[in-house]
Parts: structure tokens; C-alpha cells; sequence
């Protein structure tokens, strides 16, 4: 039997090569109205948008944040509360 294959992605915070399942994707996707775009963290993987890959630590997030590597990732600017969401939320995801 072939072993399965197993896919990777890349951290956009500490930039190593990771198992998709060991990630969190953050999406940027239209909102209901279709006249501004949002950003959030899909910890299922499932939802629809452009992604980007972060490993499940907070010093990834902030590392993220000093190098902008969501914002070239996801190809916009991203606000100071944005980011703020984003550590809470991680914060979150971390203590479960």
C-alpha cells in the first residue's frame, strides 16, 4: 500500500513547513453585504476565502505581525484591531 500524503503549508510567522492539520488558516473573505472584506481565524479549515497559514503559538501571530507577513499573504492592509482580535482569539484556541 502507497503511503498517504500528507500536505504541508508554510507559517507566514516563523516561516517553517508544517502538517496543514497542525495550523490555524486565517481567511480574509467578503462580508454578507459584499462591500467590505473580513479577516478571521478558521480553526476548522473549511471556510471559504484567501488563507494563510500560522502555526498554534502566539509568538508566531506576533512574529506575523512584526514581518507583515499576513498582510502579504492575504494581500491587504490589516488594522491595529484586526490584530488585536487575532491574539485574543489565538489566546483562546490556546487554552482549550
Amino acid at each position: 500500500m502507497a503511503n498517504k500524503k500528507i500536505p504541508m503549508r508554510q507559517c507566514v510567522g516563523c516561516r517553517e513547513m508544517k502538517a496543514k492539520r497542525d495550523m490555524i488558516r486565517v481567511i480574509k473573505y467578503a462580508s454578507e453585504d459584499g462591500e467590505k472584506t473580513e479577516i478571521c481565524l478558521d480553526a476548522t479549515g473549511r471556510k471559504n476565502g484567501r488563507g494563510a497559514y500560522i502555526c498554534a503559538d502566539s509568538a508566531c501571530l506576533r512574529a506575523a505581525i512584526r514581518n507583515k507577513g499576513l498582510e502579504r499573504s492575504l494581500k491587504t492592509p490589516i488594522p491595529g484591531e484586526i490584530y488585536e482580535l487575532l491574539t485574543k482569539e489565538m489566546e483562546e484556541l490556546e487554552t482549550r
